[in-house]
């Protein structure tokens, strides 16, 4: 039947082929990322070991494969899967067979990180864990390279692109007055969570330049969006002012995987005719001399259909959560994180506080302090920050909520007490440990004013930052009799 060919979208094939790479390459981050710190962080013996808190896990939680048991080991192993997983499919391998393929892979992929974040508790509980999912399980049907990718699960990514920038827009707009005043941007780069290499010199921008970024953005989240959804070449020319956008985020700062993925999905919109003009080597048509571009098969135009129905009832919570006044950041609407609704920096902090965490062998804890260095987070005043993102440093941006929340948090006392028994797992977690793996007596947190040097400053002393000591945010600790009880100093 003629109505039947509107469900193909053959003029879509670049965009699926970005989708589908593109998200599988940041699968591969998230895994490895999780590989290599989740023991030190959540494992038997880290900071909030799973062990301990799937004891109280209740059956109507939300879905991991740990619930029944959790090891180390088995975390190793659904990570190590997860990564040729997603290697397989950044090769386009599985896209080679029937759409089934990449549907289980995707699938599989969106089930194992699933199972990570339900136990990750605070180290998972960023926007982009549930934003990946979300985007692992749209894009699981988009089928493979033997059928045309199907149009209504290209509109629910593009539906998904919208709900992330329109929902990020709508929490500013609702949000700090700076974003109303135009003056957000004097604040942001400098007290960003973990600035990257170019934070400073886009701080050191000139003030009317930074009230137009913040017009730029209010254009791109809650105007643009819109046209997602336009006839071309409308809803390509959206894309790409997105794509730019998000590009620039990249370039001044360290956010994970958002922007990365913001720009992956954003694809969905792009035609192939768009992308011809913009890169003249990419091909018309993707199918001449493949097996592809013949018709769906029934079977498969059902399963989209039914996941497209699916995703179309789920979004009455997100949809409501947008128009409402109390507009709710990052939150999932049922267990399995599916049409989520997102957004991030409705307010923007005006001064940028830095916890600062020091040892000394001395057994007297008055002298022989020395800094314990982290690899993203601000320390030493002359290094240059690193450019990180899509790799997500935990442990780096818990430190960043610590002055916004409180010290007192549990995992960082558990932390505390891992610099005193020098446990090797977290101290590979720290770019410098001044004690080369020895165990200090004494360890404190101290905080401190941190703000990006002017040129003038720079050039004079060589220092990126200029920081001012505040108080001392955590007094002396140390283990008595070498573990299990803190010793307070003095006590």
């Amino acid at each position: 039947m003629d109505w039947v060919s509107w469900f193909d979208a053959p003029e879509y094939e670049f965009a699926r082929q970005v989708l589908q790479r593109g998200v599988a390459a940041l699968f591969f981050v998230a895994f490895l990322s999780s590989f290599n710190q989740f023991p030190a962080l959540l494992g038997e013996r880290g900071l909030l070991p799973v062990p301990d808190y799937l004891e109280g896990y209740s059956a109507r939680s939300r879905p991991t494969l740990f619930r029944w048991r959790y090891s180390d080991r088995i975390l190793r192993a659904v990570c190590l899967s997860g990564m040729a997983i997603a290697a397989l499919l950044v090769a386009g391998l599985p896209q080679l067979g029937p759409p089934w393929l990449p549907l289980i892979a995707f699938l599989a992929l969106w089930l194992l990180y699933m199972s990570i974040v339900n136990v990750g508790q605070t180290f998972y509980g960023f926007g982009w864990e549930m934003l990946l999912l979300e985007a692992g399980f749209t894009v699981a049907f988009l089928g493979s390279d033997q059928t045309d990718p199907p149009r209504t699960m290209m509109i629910l990514v593009a539906w998904l692109v919208f709900r992330l920038e329109f929902g990020a827009g709508m929490i500013k707009i609702r949000g700090g007055r700076e974003w109303r005043d135009l003056t957000a941007l004097y604040y942001h780069h400098e007290t960003q969570p973990m600035p990257g290499p170019l934070s400073r010199q886009a701080h050191l921008l000139p003030r009317p330049f930074h009230r137009m970024e913040v017009l730029g953005n209010h254009f791109a989240q809650l105007v643009v969006p819109f046209f997602l959804f336009a006839p071309q070449p409308v809803a390509s020319a959206a894309a790409g002012i997105i794509i730019f956008t998000q590009l620039w985020l990249v370039a001044s700062g360290n956010f994970a995987w958002l922007n990365w993925i913001a720009i992956v999905l954003a694809f969905a919109a792009v035609s192939d005719t768009a992308a011809h003009a913009v890169l003249p080597f990419l091909p018309l048509d993707w199918h001449t001399g493949t097996a592809g571009g013949g018709e769906t098969p029934p079977w498969w135009l059902a399963i989209t259909l039914a996941a497209t129905l699916l995703l179309v009832v789920l979004s009455y919570w997100p949809v409501r959560n947008l128009v409402s006044k109390r507009q709710l950041m990052n939150a999932s609407f049922n267990r399995w994180q599916l049409v989520n609704t997102y957004g991030a920096f409705g307010t923007v902090t005006k001064q940028r506080i830095e916890v600062v965490v020091e040892g000394t062998a001395d057994e007297d804890p008055e002298s022989g302090w020395q800094e314990y260095g982290f690899k993203g987070k601000p320390g030493d005043v002359r290094r240059l920050p690193r450019q990180w993102a899509p790799y997500h440093l935990r442990l780096d941006w818990l430190m960043w909520f610590l002055p916004l929340r409180s010290v007192h948090e549990e995992w960082f006392y558990a932390f505390l007490a891992k610099l005193l028994e020098a446990d090797p797992r977290v101290l590979r977690l720290l770019r410098h440990d001044p004690f080369d793996g020895g165990r200090p007596r004494w360890v404190r947190a101290r905080s401190y004013l941190y703000r990006f040097s002017t040129r003038a400053e720079f050039r004079e002393t060589g220092e990126r930052w200029v920081r001012t000591p505040l108080y001392e945010a955590i007094p002396p600790l140390s283990l008595r009799g070498g573990q299990g009880t803190w010793q307070r100093r003095g006590a």
